[in-house]
């Protein structure tokens, strides 16, 4: 019996900068991907944004937030013109939302291997960590569900994130996954002791036996900057709790802390 086909989601686009053209170019990219989705996309929000300064290679970053029968998924991307990086943002919508429907036709079966090209975290393509001095201009706080490793690659996955702060249900500590420099995924854990109690999983996840830096709030910002990474898994000394310091693409910084 044949799929019926979906109808095509509300496109919702906001252009920021001088991009003619682009609103319609992404209303149409991403209305296409209503029609090969395997569950029914509600409705979608796409972002268009141009950086002004001349040095930034890729100035052009598409983002989009994309409701797939009450599930989000995510992706951002970066490229040098507004055609680009539609394209860029409709093929990576396309993977992730083939990736959806593998995992949920398999739940049974266990967690399929994602069939991606590598993808190494990397800082925004405005930030210079040696010289940029951001200001930290976002929190956020959440209750972290407990849940395996398998999970929270699933779910870094379908939000197009570099990494995903959660609680590993094996364990019950707080632990950062993330992507490496290779492409692959790596677990750091607020206590590495507690390594070998964390629950099965299938991908393949290396586990750091490196304990966590214990700084100060304010202090974070600077170790991000010498480390010349995007993101800073730490211990705030004053709050006792794990946190994630990171470059936004604007190039100041946010923060991630669980609910107590």
């Amino acid at each position: 019996m044949s799929r019926s086909v979906a109808p095509s989601p509300t496109i919702d686009v906001t252009v920021s900068g001088d991009l003619p053209g682009a609103a319609d170019y992404a209303r149409r990219k991403v209305g296409e991907l209503g029609r090969m989705s395997h569950r029914p996309v509600l409705s979608a929000r796409v972002r268009l944004s141009r950086h002004h300064d001349p040095a930034v290679e890729a100035p052009v970053i598409a983002q989009a937030n994309l409701d797939v029968d009450g599930r989000l998924v995510r992706a951002q991307v970066h490229a040098a013109t507004a055609r680009e990086a539609v394209d860029l943002l409709e093929a990576r919508l396309r993977r992730q939302l083939e990736h959806f429907a593998v995992r949920r036709g398999n739940r049974s079966a266990g967690v399929p291997p994602w069939r991606r090209e590598p993808r190494a975290a990397q800082l925004p393509v405005n930030v210079t960590p040696a010289t940029t001095e951001g200001r930290l201009i976002r929190r956020k706080t959440y209750a972290m569900t407990p849940c395996t490793v398998d999970d929270a690659v699933a779910e870094m996955e379908l939000l197009d994130y570099d990494f995903h702060l959660f609680t590993e249900i094996g364990s019950h500590t707080v632990g950062l996954l993330y992507r490496t420099a290779g492409g692959g995924y790596r677990l750091a854990l607020v206590s590495p002791s507690v390594a070998g109690h964390l629950a099965p999983f299938e991908h393949a996840v290396t586990v750091s036996p490196h304990p966590l830096a214990c700084l100060r709030e304010q202090d974070a910002p600077e170790r991000l900057r010498l480390l010349g990474v995007p993101f800073l898994f730490f211990i705030d000394a004053e709050a006792g709790r794990a946190c994630v310091l990171y470059h936004r693409y604007d190039g100041q910084y946010g923060l991630i802390t669980p609910a107590a």
